[in-house]
C-alpha cells in the first residue's frame, strides 16, 4: 500500500516522464507501477499537485505540472525535452531573449528553465504562449539566444 504522498510524487514523476492525456490512463500508468488508485483519487491528487491540461504540439492537451518539486534542478535532457515540445522560436533584443511556445504551454517552459539553474538566465516571465528571459550581463542575448534554439532543436 503507498501513502498518498508517495502516490502523489509516482503521479508527479509519471507526468514528467509520459504525454498523460487522461485520468484512466494515470490510472493504468499508476498500476504498471503497482499502485492501486480509483479515478476519483487521481483526480484529487492532481488538483492537490496543481496539475494542469497544456495543448502540446499536434493539438493534443496532456498533464503537466508547472511548480513540481521547484527547488531541484531540472536535468538538462528534461529540460531539452521540455524546449523541444513546446518551444517554437527563439529571438533576441539586446539581453532579452523571448521564446513562443504553444497556448497555454509558456509557465511549462519558464518553470523548466527556472530549474534548471542554466548558466546566464537571470529570470523568466511568462505568459499564455510566450516567455521572456533576461540574461546576464557577461553572457548577453546573443548567446543565450543560441543556447536555447539548440536546447530546442531549432539551431
Amino acid at each position: 500500500m503507498s501513502s498518498k504522498v508517495q502516490r502523489q510524487q509516482a503521479i508527479a514523476k509519471l507526468i514528467g516522464k509520459h504525454s498523460v492525456t487522461n485520468q484512466p490512463q494515470l490510472v493504468d500508468l499508476l498500476a504498471v507501477d503497482g499502485i492501486a488508485a480509483t479515478q476519483a483519487t487521481v483526480s484529487r491528487d492532481l488538483e492537490d499537485l496543481g496539475a494542469v491540461k497544456v495543448r502540446v504540439p499536434g493539438g493534443e492537451t496532456v498533464y503537466a505540472i508547472p511548480e513540481y518539486e521547484p527547488a531541484r534542478l531540472a536535468p538538462e535532457d528534461q529540460l531539452r525535452r521540455v524546449m523541444g515540445e513546446w518551444v517554437a522560436e527563439v529571438k533576441r533584443s539586446g539581453d532579452l531573449v523571448v521564446l513562443r511556445t504553444p497556448p497555454g504551454c509558456a509557465h511549462v517552459v519558464a518553470s523548466a528553465l527556472d530549474r534548471s539553474g542554466l548558466e546566464g538566465v537571470l529570470g523568466t516571465v511568462a505568459g499564455d504562449d510566450t516567455l521572456l528571459c533576461v540574461a546576464e550581463e557577461e553572457l548577453g542575448g546573443e548567446a543565450l539566444a543560441a543556447r536555447l534554439r539548440d536546447l530546442a532543436g531549432l539551431a
